[in-house]
């Protein structure tokens, strides 16, 4: 039922002929961009009567594109799996959000004032990628600011920082800009503020909320669920079917153009060949780093895809198992293959082991001007201590650093933060300072201070292969998957004869939102590359047509798609579909069932001993039943009906959804806790739970054609 329920919360160019010439011009760019001209070719989206312009959505897309590449820098494990496929309908999303809001703010006529804006601006930044943009503009064009204020006062007093004319307008053209932008995000921000506030509870919505949780029952209750029913006992006719869903049907309600699939993915695994090829692969690869010649690998196993590392690291940062078990003990030259399985293999050749300093303190000086470095180098190198400089020199001229360790390895080896010139001058030195880096404005002079003892260090290359399917193995799937639909080329043929032929369909509803097909239905996880799928589907799919052949190339892991279309419909679910019928199916039995039982139970006996015993159920006595929190009932009628009643220990049998239910109240009562206004407040609005977006859009229907603008064949 996860389809059904994700069904039902779901919610003029005018042109201008001069001539024959211009005309055919025209015509001939529409033709190569695959555009209407005489349509709204440059418009992704529209509801109502706004629409949103190619522009818009490729800038939006930029956006959120460049959104992603930080968030993968900040926390790559985090969002190294996040699949920019949906970047596309997020813009849409965004995009009429924003129209939408923006057109009932004008509505409004909300503004924004003065003090409000420095406050968003100054402050308290709500343009935050605009305003971060401008910082670091301005420093890495060298002017350092670190806060909103000093960046205002450096491009609006620019003389007075050290910025002339022409440097500064770049800048204040843009901090006009975010202003502008910052005007509309506050005035936004009003609206959706008002927006929430319209969502209040009287007084009795409240004091309802508050007796749901307070008032108390002393029941006691048996539960026999339905479980699985007999069809032939129960049988459901289609008459009966469509009179449910007659009474139901505005639950079915679609508010985007929606169309059912059948679909096929095929995962492309290596071949027994391929896998023949790469062990034949890794044993050429082994014999020409055995080859007493030496040298690099041919070129015919490096176009196989063979990829050579070359490591010169500590040995305690060796982490990979196998490997560090080669290298520990190889001789220089050694060669061994220290793994093969389905993904590949790995071969290791050793080269030299050594013993080095990972690690040196320095005392590390800076110094400005030309004629200056040398005599603190000779003051310092005559006994001065460090401590001292600043007694000697000008604090804005020198500036130490004092016992300063600098790693010459880390995990991924040698760091590079001394270039062995300098580390040979350091070294030489005997515990003398010498200059290390120089320019005519000044210089920096260090000494060693301490070194860490030797430690191992090795030098190796690893020959790395990914085993991925070959060419022909992709083709020989893709030729297979031909033969298919050219037999199978109804949408009937696509499903029904599948599994006889190796291959798995998948139902789905794709609509104009959905961002890619799913590789489970209700799942935010996509099969690769298959936008472009849901675009045909949804661009130039009908009823009953078949697909060609959409392909996924990730080397590592290509894929085959086709996909079939069983239906379409734009207003309600029809009765027809599959999880609509089986649903409706259950519901009518279940309450066929439901009422037959209830009477059994009824006879049974007067007393909830009795209709227990009937049912074979134990009943349970709970002495402080309370609405709000349901305790083991699932219907809400029943439980309506259990919380409403008075205690006369009447015995109740009532069919329910999920069951039939036996009651009987023994006691009414009330719970000692303090009424609290604003508490109930909240708990009415997390209740209705508001759909601002609904409310925004009210009856206009969204129109999506993104995938028109992203199709490439």
């Amino acid at each position: 039922m996860a389809t059904l329920e994700k069904i039902r919360s779901k919610s003029v160019l005018l042109i201008v002929i001069i001539g024959v010439a211009l005309l055919a011009f025209i015509v001939g760019d529409a033709l190569t961009n695959s555009r209407n001209l005489f349509g709204d070719h440059n418009t992704v989206a529209k509801i109502g009567g706004k629409k949103i312009e190619y522009t818009e959505y490729q800038r939006k897309r930029e956006e959120l594109n460049q959104q992603l590449e930080q968030m993968r820098q900040a926390n790559p494990r985090q969002y190294a799996n996040f699949d920019s496929q949906v970047l596309g309908q997020m813009a849409v999303e965004q995009l009429v959000g924003e129209k939408l809001l923006d057109n009932a703010v004008n509505a409004l006529g909300i503004e924004s004032s003065p003090e409000q804006l420095r406050f968003f601006v100054l402050e308290n930044p709500i343009n935050r990628e605009a305003m971060t943009a401008i910082i670091s503009g301005l420093n890495s064009a060298g002017f350092s600011v670190q806060t909103p204020a000093q960046a205002y006062e450096m491009i609006f007093n620019p003389k007075r920082n050290g910025m002339s004319e022409e440097q500064a307008k770049p800048f204040q053209n843009a901090w006009v800009a975010m202003e502008e932008e910052t005007k509309q995000l506050i005035k936004r921000q009003k609206y959706q503020q008002l927006l929430a506030g319209t969502v209040k509870a009287n007084e009795l919505d409240k004091k309802a909320l508050y007796n749901d949780y307070v008032a108390t029952n002393d029941i006691s209750l048996v539960y026999r669920p339905y479980g699985n029913l007999d069809e032939k006992k129960y049988p459901v006719s289609d008459a009966e079917i469509n009179e449910a869903y007659n009474s139901e049907k505005s639950l079915y309600e679609v508010y985007e153009p929606t169309k059912e699939v059948s679909f096929i993915a095929i995962p492309i695994a290596a071949s027994d060949a391929d896998r023949a090829a790469a062990k034949k692969l890794a044993q050429d690869v082994l014999a020409a780093l055995n080859d007493s010649t030496g040298g690099d690998l041919p070129k015919d196993i490096k176009k196989e895809g063979v990829v050579m590392t070359r490591s010169n690291v500590r040995m305690k940062d060796v982490t990979a198992g196998a490997v560090k078990n080669f290298v520990a003990e190889a001789g220089a030259g050694a060669v061994k293959l220290v793994t093969e399985n389905l993904r590949g293999f790995d071969i290791v050749k050793m080269g030299k082991r050594s013993y080095e300093v990972d690690s040196i303190q320095l005392n590390i000086i800076n110094v400005a001007g030309d004629k200056l470095p040398a005599k603190v180098a000779a003051r310092l190198n005559a006994g001065l201590p460090v401590d001292s400089l600043s007694k000697e020199f000008s604090a804005d001229s020198v500036f130490a650093q004092k016992e300063q360790w600098i790693p010459l390895f880390a995990a991924g080896g040698a760091t590079n933060a001394l270039s062995s010139s300098q580390l040979d001058s350091l070294r030489n030195a005997g515990g003398k300072y010498v200059t290390v880096m120089a320019t005519p404005q000044a210089a920096v002079l260090a000494k060693i201070v301490k070194q860490n003892a030797p430690v191992e260090v090795v030098e190796f290359e690893e020959y790395s292969y990914q085993l991925n399917p070959s060419s022909k193995t992709v083709s020989d799937e893709m030729t297979k998957l031909e033969k298919y639909l050219a037999k199978n080329n109804t949408a009937e043929l696509f499903s029904k004869n599948a599994g006889a032929s190796g291959y798995n369909v998948q139902k789905f509803q794709f609509t104009q939102s959905t961002p890619a097909v799913p590789r489970m239905a209700g799942y935010n996880q996509y099969f690769p590359d298959s936008r472009q799928v849901v675009g045909w589907v949804m661009i130039n799919g009908k009823p009953g047509a078949v697909s060609h052949i959409y392909e996924s190339k990730d080397a590592a892991n290509p894929m085959l798609y086709a996909v079939a279309v069983d239906a379409e419909y734009d207003d309600y679910v029809p009765v027809t579909n599959a999880d609509v019928k089986t649903y409706l199916t259950s519901k009518v039995r279940k309450q066929k069932a439901g009422k037959e039982l209830a009477a059994e139970y009824t006879k049974a006996g007067k007393d909830l001993a009795s209709v227990s015993k009937a049912m074979g159920v134990e009943p349970r006595s709970l002495t402080e039943f309370r609405m709000a929190r349901g305790m083991g009932v699932n219907d809400p009628k029943v439980l309506g009906q259990i919380a409403g009643s008075k205690a006369d220990k009447k015995l109740v049998v009532v069919p329910g959804e999920d069951g039939v239910y036996a009651f009987v109240v023994n006691a009414n009562g009330k719970a000692d806790m303090p009424y609290n206004e604003a508490n109930y407040q909240q708990q009415y609005f997390q209740l209705i739970s508001p759909n601002f977006d609904e409310m925004l859009r009210g009856g206009d229907k969204l129109v999506n054609s993104s995938f028109k603008f992203e199709q490439n064949d």
